[in-house]
């Protein structure tokens, strides 16, 4: 299986310079995506905005102990490393590469080509 290629943007010039809401996740927009960043222990991770069980906006979630996004609808949990649906639901959630570098936090957009479109 080929690697996935990444179209890399600039999200912000670091961490604390992205407006986290009270329950540590943000709604942005990259590349006409809107996406939910989540914060915890001072590490950020990326996913899709709304949940892929029934589109409740993640970023109106909470961020759980261990660091899983949960969905304010029904409570679904996912992992933001991986997408895998930690509550046992089965739903996998799109996420995103995030790379911490010398001029900024950056955010990995998959490349749009035949095979993934």
């Amino acid at each position: 299986m080929a690697e996935k290629k990444y179209q890399w943007h600039l999200l912000a010039g670091s961490i604390d310079n992205i407006e986290w809401q009270e329950n540590q996740l943000a709604l942005v927009e990259v590349a006409g995506k809107k996406l939910t960043l989540v914060r915890f222990k001072d590490q950020v991770t990326a996913c899709a905005h709304k949940c892929p069980h029934s589109g409740g906006l993640l970023a109106d979630g909470f961020v759980d102990a261990i660091g899983n996004v949960v969905c304010p609808l029904h409570r679904y949990r996912f992992n933001t490393q991986n997408g895998r649906n930690t509550s046992g639901e089965g739903y996998f959630l799109t996420t995103y590469p995030i790379e911490t570098r010398e001029n900024g936090l950056f955010i990995g957009i998959p490349e749009a080509g035949f095979l993934n479109w």
